[in-house]
This record gives C-alpha cells, structure tokens and sequence, in this order.
C-alpha cells in the first residue's frame, strides 16, 4: 500500500518524523511518501491509494480538503495537544493503535465537513470568537506542563477576567444575533478545546452549526461550562442555536481581545465569513 504522509514535526506527539514513517510501515504501508505541511495538494498528487496527516487539529484541516478534492481517504494520526477532530469520530488517541485503523486493508469511512474561510482557509472543528479565544492564549504556556487540561485551565481564567464582545451575526444572508455575547461558535464537528463540545453536529449535512453564549450575568458561564464539557450546550434553551450555509461574523471589539480561534490557531481580523467545502472528506475510521 503506497501512502502518503503529512506531517506536523512541530506537533506534541511528532518529536521524530521517521518515527512516524516507520510506524507507517510497521502497520502495513508498503511505501511512506513523506510531505510537509503546505504540501497536501502535492500529496493527494502523488498517487497515494491513502493520505495520512500526523499533528494536530490545525494540520487536519488542509489535508481533509485536499483528499475530499483528490476522492481519496484520510487517515488521522492525533499528534497534537487536544485532538479534538480524533475525538469526535472516535479515533484512537494511541499513535500505534491510530496508525492500523488508517492502513486497515479494507478501511470503513465517516464523512466529514470541512468548512472554508473566505480567505480559503481549511477548518474541521470550529471557529470561535470570544472566550475561546482568551483561553487558548492563557492555556498557551501551560500546554507543556499540563498537556490537554491547559485549555481546561486557560477556560476558567478566560471565565473570570474576560470581557464579553460585541457581535453581528448573519445566516444565508440574514440577520441572526446583534449584541453582546460571551462566545460564538461557527462549527464542523463543533468540538475544541481539548473535550468541549457544542452538541450534536450532522457531518454530512452541508451546513455550519452555528452557537451563541449571549452575555447576561458571569455566573451564568458556570452552566454554559458544564454544557460545553457535556457536550450539551447547543441545547440550552437561552442559547441561540442555527444551521446555515454561509456564516458572517463581525466583532466590534478593538482590543486584544479581537479574532477567532480556528482550529487552535489564532486569526486576528473583525469579520469572519464560513461556508462549507461541496465535498465531504471520507475519514478512515474504526
């Protein structure tokens, strides 16, 4: 089986890329093509029967697009700090175990949505303006000390000091929500910060589950919490809930607090627009 790798060696888990080759091998690829990332495109073109990415959530993203164009499978090796995408189709966390269910000989598959920026950026779980964004900045330096629970620990700081932002939503062109909240979630599987979750997403419906917390009183973000930890939020009757196409978001805040978290990589700009890709990406999965 000939395949073709993506690689993040800037990734948690990825301290040796030959490693990851070898493990390739050892799992039943009879040749590893190694690309960077930046390269799927030259992946998928390489004629690979599948491609493989090993990183984190933000290296999923190019890779889901290029194989969803190529028609050709995904494998996921989570090798990042929260792999999030891995959980929500239910893959192995293990490398070792990760690696035989992507290189199985008659793999099953899961369709799943990646979702476009109008800069034509890749995502797969989410895009979040708000308090997602000030936790992932307090969870930056603790990643190496506390590994997943840093985003559990830069939530609860983003909770206490955080200011709510000023938002205009739009859907389909219409509008949607038009004040203050404390996070707003333009979603694919809708999963992010190392376990949290907005609710339920259909993959293969080709629309963007969008969620708002409006800001009422900060003792509320305790029930909103439990929510997103049990993956519940979207259902909370006081929480603004929508499918669309094509998502605008605008932020009215001029201040650090500006931008959105998009698959654990921070995008610093005021107005956010989404659509989904035409093509699902067909993931390997157990």
């Amino acid at each position: 089986m000939r395949t073709a790798l993506v690689l993040n060696p800037a990734s948690g888990s990825v301290r040796d890329p030959q490693a990851v080759v070898d493990l390739l091998q050892e799992s039943g690829a009879s040749e590893v093509v190694r690309f960077a990332c930046g390269e799927e495109a030259a992946a998928v073109a390489s004629g690979a029967d599948r491609l493989i990415v090993a990183g984190g959530d933000g290296t999923i993203g190019p890779s889901a697009r290029a194989a969803a164009d190529a028609g050709v499978p995904l494998g996921v090796l989570p090798a990042g700090t929260a792999n999030d995408f891995a959980r929500a189709l239910g893959l192995p966390l293990d490398l070792a175990a990760a690696a035989r269910v992507a290189l199985a000989p008659t793999p099953s598959t899961r369709p799943a949505e990646v979702c476009l920026t109008a800069d034509d950026r890749p995502f797969v779980n989410a895009a979040n303006a708000g308090l997602a964004v000030r936790a992932a900045r307090e969870a930056s330096g603790m990643k190496a000390r506390l590994g997943p629970l840093a985003y559990m620990a830069g939530a609860v700081r983003a909770g206490l000091r955080a200011p709510a932002i000023g938002v205009q939503v739009t859907l389909d062109g219409r509008p949607f929500f038009d004040g203050e909240a404390w996070q707003v979630s333009v979603s694919g599987t809708g999963r992010f910060g190392g376990g949290s979750a907005v609710g339920e997403t259909d993959q293969d419906d080709g629309l963007l589950d969008v969620t708002i917390v409006p800001a009422v009183n900060r003792r509320s973000l305790v029930r909103r919490a439990y929510g997103l930890r049990r993956g519940t939020l979207g259902e909370q009757h006081d929480v603004p809930h929508e499918r669309a196409r094509r998502v605008r978001v605008h932020l009215d805040a001029d201040d650090d607090h500006r931008g959105f978290n998009v698959d654990g990589e921070l995008v610093v700009v005021a107005t956010l627009e989404v659509h989904v890709h035409p093509r699902r990406v067909a993931v390997i999965v157990p």
